[in-house]
């Protein structure tokens, strides 16, 4: 195994094509090997802090369900606290919750009340940009914890979906682009 750091071109080589998942004319980008290759999970962890140091951030936003993957080793990488935003219902405590739209109809993402403090420096991120819906109503829950967003990264973006247009008001980071 090679010991060097894997550049965003090694990655998006270990990420596999599923055509037709979940629903037909879907191509479903499989994160797994990426995952399951130390090097390269590593060196994903690597790449989407690289513009940060231990002190920087505050705490290390995760979006449900595999943001929290690469949320988690950032946040142990910068130092800095890990805060999930899951789906409506599956936190204990009182919650903030942001409605935003899908294809068909709506859901929901909720954080702690207590999350983050006023002036928090965060760095939010998730496996994939997309439509930009979810990370859009991340960064809501955020503002409204009054914390302030230094970047919002992604493993990956779907750029022909747009979703970069939802996050204007923030600086946007993808490591690899389809």
């Amino acid at each position: 195994m090679s010991l060097t750091r894997p550049t965003p071109a090694d990655l998006e080589k270990a990420i596999r094509n599923i055509p037709d998942f979940p629903k037909p004319g879907i191509q479903f980008k499989d994160i797994t090997p990426v995952l399951a290759d130390a090097r390269l999970f590593s060196g994903s962890i690597d790449l989407l802090t690289e513009r940060f140091r231990p002190g920087d951030v505050d705490a290390v936003v995760g979006i449900d369900a595999r943001g929290f993957i690469f949320a988690a080793a950032a946040a142990v990488k910068l130092q800095a606290g890990l805060v999930p935003v899951r789906k409506q219902g599956k936190l204990p405590y009182r919650t903030h919750e942001q409605q935003y739209n899908l294809e068909y109809g709506t859901a929901t993402v909720a954080v702690h009340v207590d999350a983050l403090k006023p002036g928090s420096r965060v760095l939010l991120i998730d496996d994939l940009l997309a439509t930009g819906g979810t990370a859009a109503a991340a960064a809501a829950l955020v503002r409204r914890l009054e914390a302030r967003i230094l970047e919002i990264s992604f493993l990956i973006e779907l750029q022909f979906l747009g979703g970069r247009q939802k996050l204007q008001d923030y600086p946007v980071r993808s490591l690899i682009v389809y």
